[in-house]
């Protein structure tokens, strides 16, 4: 399987969702980076599921256990390598699945690519649990960005057809990212949360679900990172944000508004500001030729909504190879837009700073 991500900063996950733990082990991080381990866990838990009532019920804890490159919680500049526990399982909810896959689920394309071997029990290797020892690294990373200067947060920018408001794209402040971060339901306009939360309560109680869009920015990012033309900004931090099982989409800056545009309100105009060459639009997120331009960089992923619903649907038997019925059980998220937020966020850091070590920044 292709889950070892980077070139200059390596991250390898490994594990499955019901099996005894997953983990990550992140290659090439600097040696003599202190770590805050109460601010990794913070992170850990925005990402973890059983603590909101849009999130599954399934209880886990998300306390990863550091089996190498930290002394003293300084890291060594040896390979790191943390461990997840499965502590609550029910894998009895998953024996049928493979002979009958779920809709929207990799349960059948997984077992063509691997032969029927592949893991199903709470989708194996492909599921969302996944992005926990994501998060992991992405905390790692946050805190080596932060002391550059870099910060890293967002928002959820719908939920369904309902919308909050997005960040300014030129002056969105670390401080505002920061402030987001101590909410599980970030929102630039919490008065907003009441209705998302009811769109999601109306489908739980439908035995449905319901997805949404994710807004990231981060702020300090210097201007000059990136490598044209397929190892550009856009290009790094779309392939990682894509390991998050949910994503489905990613735009930067305008995005696909660029296309109803005139170049005369697609192109951002220069101006200096202090010794500091600035933008007084962002269209761009941040990004020109690949490379950043120091403004903020700022992207969107569309998060579907989660497969596992408990409605009947359709699908086929793999052994009788005849159309069936199948009803999901166990225990899901109507929504996991809040908790794949953190993810996403995790995963922009994991990509800057892996140009920022390509440039020599770190």
């Amino acid at each position: 399987m292709s889950s070892t991500w980077g070139n200059n900063l390596k991250i390898s996950i490994f594990g499955e969702s019901h099996g005894i733990g997953i983990g990550v082990v992140i290659d090439g991080l600097p040696a003599g980076e202190r770590l805050d381990f109460e601010e990794i866990q913070f992170q850990m838990n925005r990402r973890a599921p059983g603590n909101d009532s849009t999130s599954t019920p399934r209880k886990e804890e998300d306390m990863p256990e550091v089996c190498s490159g930290i002394l003293n919680d300084i890291t060594t500049g040896a390979p790191l390598c943390a461990v997840i526990e499965n502590a609550n399982t029910r894998s009895v909810d998953y024996d049928k699945l493979q002979r009958l896959p779920r809709p929207g689920h990799a349960d059948y394309t997984g077992a063509v690519r691997y032969n029927g071997y592949n893991d199903v029990r709470g989708g194996g290797h492909f599921s969302g649990r996944l992005t926990a020892p994501l998060t992991f690294a992405g905390a790692v990373c946050r805190q080596i960005l932060k002391r550059r200067g870099i910060t890293i947060g967002g928002h959820i920018y719908a939920i369904g057809n309902i919308f909050d408001i997005p960040f300014d794209p030129v002056e969105v402040t670390a401080e505002h990212l920061s402030g987001l971060q101590r909410s599980f339901f970030a929102l630039n306009k919490p008065e907003t949360e009441a209705s998302m939360r009811r769109m999601i309560e109306e489908a739980r109680m439908q035995r449905d679900s319901v997805g949404g869009v994710v807004e990231i920015a981060a702020v300090g990012v210097p201007a000059g990172i990136g490598s044209p033309m397929f190892g550009g900004v856009e290009n790094v931090l779309s392939s990682i944000i894509y390991g998050v099982p949910a994503v489905k989409g990613v735009e930067f800056g305008a995005g696909f508004d660029v296309a109803r545009m005139r170049g005369s309100e697609s192109n951002d105009p220069f101006t200096v500001v202090g010794n500091r060459v600035v933008t007084t639009r962002n269209v761009c997120g941040g990004i020109l030729g690949g490379i950043s331009d120091g403004m903020p960089i700022i992207v969107r992923a569309a998060v579907k909504p989660t497969p596992s619903i408990s409605l009947e649907q359709h699908t086929v038997d793999l052994k009788e190879k005849r159309d069936a019925i199948l009803t999901v059980g166990g225990r899901h998220d109507p929504c996991i837009v809040p908790r794949a937020l953190p993810a996403i966020e995790s995963a922009v850091a994991i990509g800057i700073t892996d140009m920022m070590k390509e440039v020599g920044k770190l």
